[in-house]
């Protein structure tokens, strides 16, 4: 209520109460009746004026390379405004001093339960084969609070360089049963003010060849797993690797979930088992889940010539398919053993982007048998990427960043409420360097991360170059 609007012989312009006196002409009943409508709109004014402040505003915030800075508010967990100027009060005031503010990172692949494995036992050869004996190995000896908290060293990586989404593969099988599904309930919570984590049920050791894999899937599923996952080339046989998709599939359909399979990881496509990519699609295509399939590693594919990739490519992109490589692994444990112009080791990531079919990266493993590096950095493999693919043009690396960020929304499914717009979930980084576009040169520290409308993450470097001995600076 405003108090200037009251005069001098109004009974509450000095009180801010009615005159309640025997005196007064004004019946009493009227009298209490004005106060409550006083009172009333004075707390509709208050709750106008709290309306309009927003939580958080960040002045000078470069979004788009070649554009002016905007401001952004935000309220309630959503971009309330962009504009060049905002003056609207708020709760928090950030200046990003024309850094650039990105959509925060996402990692669409990754394996937690694994995590940080590598000073237990090593991958001494360096070769898939190897990294699945050693994990097996491993596995065996998995405990719910060492999984725990490794996990948790991982994800706290993860939170400090921007991540603000996860797709966590978990193994589901007989030999460590559903630890990793168990743990990541218990951290979905734990961490929900800080990053969204999807699970998948993955049955690492296969389905046929591992009886009882099946039933664990579903109990994984009803305990509180988002997605259906698939390893098909750990079958036996490419028979059993069909059946493999045929069973994720008619899972998948049973509880309406979606499907993230392990799909073609090797180096050619000789075995018929690391070739199921074409497979996967026609069902996808003869079940109705198009878009609702994502295939990880791909690697096979980058070994066909361009002929025999197109057919496969081409029914990719009709099922609607994403496709996420993982350079760390794939280049890491590609080509192994040949000791002659080895493969890069990467899925046609050109072929695909020309085909207009979605693909996002991830780090897929941090430091373990199948990736003895990692920091839960998508920046950092982007960088990578970057290198290895030959994305180096400024068009290639504004492909690369969107590949961590809307490509990857749209592997999990949240681009509806995912990026810098008003009405979007206010899910930020802000990069301590001033061109979106220079996100990979730089690598920057991540100066502030915000998740649904919070400072989760600030961060500073600060460094100092003595140009001169200190001693001649002193004097």
């Amino acid at each position: 209520m405003d108090m200037r609007r009251l005069s001098a012989a109004s009974p509450m312009y000095k009180t801010g109460l009615p005159d309640f006196s025997r005196s007064s002409r004004t019946p009493f009943a009227y009298q209490l009746c004005s106060a409550f409508a006083l009172c009333s709109d004075s707390r509709l004014q208050l709750l106008e004026l709290k309306a309009e402040i927003m939580d958080i505003l960040i002045r000078s915030a470069l979004v788009q390379d070649g554009q002016p800075p905007l401001d952004i508010g935000i309220k309630e967990g959503v971009i309330y405004e962009l504009a060049p100027r905002i003056d609207d009060p708020a709760l928090q005031v950030l200046d990003a001093a024309g850094r650039a503010t990105i959509p925060g990172l996402i990692e669409p692949h990754i394996h937690l339960d694994k995590a940080l494995l590598e000073s237990r036992l090593a991958n001494r050869s360096g070769t898939l084969e190897e990294a699945i004996r050693v994990t097996g190995i491993l596995k065996r000896k998995q405990e719910y609070k060492d999984v725990l908290d490794r996990s948790r060293q991982v994800l706290d990586m993860a939170v400090r360089n921007g991540t603000v989404a996860m797709r966590c593969h978990p193994d589901v099988d007989t030999i460590q049963g559903l630890i990793g599904v168990e743990t990541l309930v218990h951290l979905r919570k734990e961490y929900a003010q800080l990053i969204d984590l999807q699970i998948v049920a993955f049955p690492q050791e296969g389905i046929l060849k591992s009886p009882g894999t099946l039933q664990l899937m579903t109990e994984a599923i009803e305990m509180g797993a988002d997605l259906v996952g698939g390893c098909p080339y750990s079958e036996l046989s490419w028979e059993d690797s069909k059946a493999h998709i045929d069973t994720v599939f008619r899972l998948a359909q049973k509880f309406g979930r979606d499907i993230d399979l392990h799909a073609d990881f090797a180096d050619s496509t000789a075995d018929q088992r690391f070739a199921a990519a074409a497979y996967i699609a026609q069902k996808t295509i003869d079940t109705g889940y198009h878009g609702r399939v994502t295939l990880g590693h791909l690697t096979s594919l980058g070994a066909l010539q361009a002929d025999e990739a197109g057919p496969v490519i081409d029914l990719l992109g009709k099922a609607k398919i994403n496709v996420v490589t993982l350079p760390a692994t794939d280049v890491y444990l590609s080509g192994a053993k040949e000791p002659v112009h080895p493969r890069r080791g990467l899925t046609p990531i050109r072929a695909l982007r020309e085909a207009g079919i979605n693909v996002a990266y991830s780090s897929n493993n941090i430091r373990n048998a199948f990736t003895p590096f990692g920091t839960a950095d998508p920046l950092q493999i982007g960088w990578l990427l970057a290198h290895v693919a030959q994305l180096g043009s400024p068009d290639d690396r504004n492909y690369v960043l969107e590949m961590c960020t809307h490509a990857a929304a749209r592997v999990l499914g949240i681009s509806d409420r995912y990026g810098v717009a008003i009405g979007k979930q206010a899910d930020l980084v802000m990069l301590d360097t001033y061109q979106v576009g220079d996100a990979f040169l730089d690598l920057p520290v991540r100066r502030w991360v915000i998740k649904r409308g919070r400072v989760t993450v600030e961060a500073r470097h600060t460094c100092t170059i003595y140009r001169t001995p200190q001693k001649e600076a002193a004097v």
